[in-house]
């Protein structure tokens, strides 16, 4: 409402009022006024005098003009209430009642949205909506400082986590720890381990977010564990993400075997995203659900390829090494082969088809099952 007027000033008296961060100020005042006035009149007037440049402003507005310069907020409204059913697993037949909190919700055309949405069922307007949210607010306090009254004792509040926390993994896909929509306090672990030998370090970035890359998430920081080095997959760290009851996170890493420990904390004030950024998120991340899924496959079927070539070569190795009966060397030199075509195949294609890593991994599995199979009897 207020940028529908700012052009309607401009273009009655050829002058820009987005200069004036005072004569704003009093438009956006008028404006919040008129708000009001549209939910129980279907016309009302802002008359500003000495507006910007000594000029009084005064102009009519209808609550049909009013709705129409907004229904992408009054749509956003209703986006919101799908996406809670949603997270909620509900559907919007279960709701026995829809109880209007806030002082917008006196709007008509937000009531009329609701009320369609909800398949006609009638709106409950038994509570006031401006005393509602403080209401709620002085009986979370009352929780928190330990009051046991009997108004309170027998209240449950539950905070959640607005977005998923987890970790990159070497593949640049996200490993999810604390999934979207976790009640707070939580702890949650996972086990990594190396994906190379004699690796000495693992590194762990922290995202926050809902996409399969961890790119396309909100970066948080970044830990190191220290590993013994061992072949590949042997050195393993435990991962742990904690939220406590003030919703700081607190991510550690330690080594199994020898205890080596790393830390790092985020705060609500470090690295945390607006109420608008989180929505956002969660939208891309329903945009782009195909993709992401689609990538994951890929990424999948490379990983499958990469753990394949690493198994053969180490039972060869091993074959090698503790087999009286060795690989024929024409056996060895097609299996060598193989590997070198699929190496090279991955160096040079970063991300194919999954179905080209499938019968890649298909042509190394049918050669080497029968070569090796042959020496392990």
């Amino acid at each position: 409402m207020v940028d529908y007027f700012i052009n309607e000033f401009n273009r009655k008296h050829k002058s820009n009022i987005k200069e004036n961060k005072k004569a704003i100020g009093r438009l956006r005042v008028a404006c919040e006024k008129a708000k009001r006035a549209l939910s129980s009149t279907i016309e009302t007037t802002i008359e500003i005098d000495g507006l910007h440049m000594g000029i009084d402003f005064s102009s009519r507005i209808t609550r049909a003009k009013f709705e129409n310069l907004n229904v992408g907020m009054f749509t956003k409204c209703i986006e919101t209430v799908e996406g809670c059913l949603r997270d909620a697993h509900m559907d919007k037949t279960n709701i026995d009642e829809v109880v209007l909190v806030g002082g917008s919700t006196r709007i008509p055309k937000v009531q009329e949205l609701l009320q369609e949405f909800f398949n006609g069922k009638e709106l409950s307007k038994r509570i006031h909506a401006d005393e509602a949210v403080a209401y709620g607010a002085s009986i979370l306090a009352a929780k928190l400082r330990g009051e046991t009254t009997q108004k309170v004792q027998n209240l449950v509040f539950l905070d959640v986590t607005p977005l998923s926390l987890g970790v990159e993994k070497f593949d640049g896909t996200m490993a999810f720890l604390i999934p979207r929509n976790s009640t707070i306090p939580t702890r949650k672990s996972d086990i990594f381990h190396t994906v190379e030998d004699y690796q000495r370090t693992i590194n762990f970035p922290v995202y926050q977010g809902e996409r399969i890359r961890a790119i396309d998430n909100n970066w948080l920081g970044r830990f190191e564990v220290a590993v013994p080095p061992a072949p590949r997959g042997k050195s393993k760290v435990n991962v742990v993400f904690e939220i406590d009851d003030n919703g700081i996170l607190s991510c550690s890493g330690e080594e199994v075997t020898t205890g080596l420990k790393r830390k790092m904390v985020v705060t609500n004030d470090k690295g945390r995203l607006s109420d608008d950024e989180i929505y956002k998120m969660v939208k891309d991340a329903e945009r782009y659900r195909l993709d992401d899924q689609e990538y994951k496959k890929k990424v999948c079927a490379r990983n499958a390829l990469e753990e394949y070539i690493y198994d053969v070569e180490t039972k060869i190795k091993d074959i090698d090494k503790s087999s009286k009966k060795k690989i024929e060397k024409k056996d060895l030199k097609k299996i060598e082969t193989a590997i070198q075509n699929a190496t090279r195949f991955l160096d040079f294609r970063e991300l194919a088809d999954v179905n080209e890593y499938e019968m890649m991994l298909n042509e190394l599995e049918t050669l080497s099952v029968s070569i090796i199979s042959q020496n392990m009897c």
